[in-house]
């Protein structure tokens, strides 16, 4: 095939450091079109992003050119430089040092997007730490307790 064509679609999910309340309404607007803008100079269409106070949810098409540890730590570290601007509070944020990323097929990504989309809905019930434990278990993926959380 003298073409390479690919359409991957991924769920990344990770916290801020220690899990602190970091990502208010006053930034959480600015942060999403931020971390967007990110995905997109990588080559990686934004289809939705949101997040709660410790936590943020990314969900993008993957460009075939780039690799998912890539992305993770360019819109991690861009999206923390430019967060340390927006204010005294900000000084010291961080992101936690791991992820999730799942991969998405083209059936359930509206069902993924509408998980992202509504994210206080979905912690009324549970958890971030119990949220992410579930999608390892849905995902098959082998965790340590000991290793995932910072």
């Amino acid at each position: 095939m003298p073409q390479s064509l690919a359409r991957l679609h991924v769920h990344l999910v990770f916290s801020t450091k220690n899990r602190d309340p970091l990502i208010t309404d006053g930034v959480r607007g600015s942060l999403h079109a931020y971390m967007a803008t990110v995905l997109q100079n990588l080559g990686c269409a934004p289809v939705l992003i949101n997040s709660m106070e410790d936590h943020i949810h990314l969900l993008f098409d993957l460009a075939r050119t780039v690799a998912v540890s890539h992305v993770v730590e360019d819109v991690k570290k861009s999206s923390s430089k430019w967060i340390k601007t927006q204010g005294e509070v900000f000084a010291t944020f961080a992101w936690q040092a791991g992820y999730g990323a799942f991969a998405v097929s083209e059936s359930m990504v509206e069902t993924v997007r509408n998980y992202v989309a509504n994210q206080a809905e979905h912690h009324r019930k549970r958890t971030f730490q119990d949220e992410l434990r579930e999608f390892y278990k849905r995902h098959r993926i082998v965790f340590d307790e000991r290793y995932i959380w910072d």
